[in-house]
């Protein structure tokens, strides 16, 4: 029934130690020789999911910074972009510049920052991906953004997240990948949006597609796929509008989705 699926990786497709297990890469080996379709759905960028998918043998397109961006990880070449418009991109800096905020843009798939700290250090830990310090921050405003990100205490960004909606209307989306991560990408370039281009290049149906997910920047992906899977330590949000809640990132909740569902041995 289902021939394709779509996987987030941070606290979905990798656990807590932030390794995919070996359980796990076996239901996606059994799925990929039952030919379907596996690719990855990520907030990361490129050249990090890239990694991921090299792990897995996944030689389809990609769909990363939440949806901005489809590229072949075999060859590289770009599917699907969409960029934050250039005014909304010059908003978000001046409201940044005005509340002290930690900004990264990625352009060209590079991560830069205006100065090197914490919080980017941190970033780069967890994705296994350099970063540019570019001084002259503002110049790159200019430049088409594949995504722009706020780091931030959670409530502080839940804050900010609404009063960025209040300014920028219609011109993008405005979603968290983690607590202390705020993204922002152009109101076409979210996981749904993605995930539907990448089905009808296939020539699925999207009721023949699964998308597995933990947080609110997965609930456009969800909403799109035939089958919308929460993850066990998903958020109560996404849960409730999920077909199916599964087990947890730490108890191979994605193996059990392939199991059940493709495999059908559950």
């Amino acid at each position: 029934m289902y021939k394709m699926l779509a996987i987030d990786i941070d606290d979905t497709l990798i656990n807590d130690d932030k390794e995919v297990t070996e359980g796990t890469k076996q239901a996606l080996a059994e799925a990929l020789a039952h030919g379907i379709t596996v690719t990855l759905a990520t907030g990361r960028m490129y050249a990090s999911a890239k990694q991921m998918a090299s792990q897995l043998q996944l030689n389809v397109p990609l769909i990363t910074y939440n949806g901005s961006l489809v590229k072949n990880s075999e060859d590289g070449r770009v599917l699907y972009e969409q960029s934050v418009p250039p005014e909304a991109a010059h908003l978000i800096f001046d409201y940044c510049e005005r509340h002290g905020l930690h900004l990264q843009l990625y352009i060209d798939d590079i991560l830069y920052v205006k100065e090197d700290n914490d919080k980017i250090r941190d970033y780069a830990a967890l994705s296994k991906i350099p970063y540019t310090v570019y001084p002259d921050f503002r110049k790159l405003a200019d430049q088409p953004s594949t995504k722009m990100l706020i780091i931030d205490d959670p409530a502080k960004l839940d804050e900010v997240g609404l009063e960025l909606r209040n300014l920028i209307v219609g011109q993008v989306h405005i979603t968290k990948s983690k607590p202390h991560f705020l993204e922002i990408i152009h109101h076409e370039g979210t996981k749904g949006d993605a995930l539907r281009y990448l089905a009808a290049k296939f020539g699925y149906d999207m009721s023949e597609v699964i998308a597995i997910g933990d947080g609110s920047n997965d609930r456009e992906m969800l909403e799109a796929a035939g089958l919308g899977v929460a993850m066990g330590n998903a958020s109560p949000a996404l849960k409730a509008i999920a077909n199916y809640v599964t087990l947890s990132n730490n108890e191979d909740g994605v193996k059990h989705v392939v199991d059940k569902f493709v495999l059908q041995t559950i």
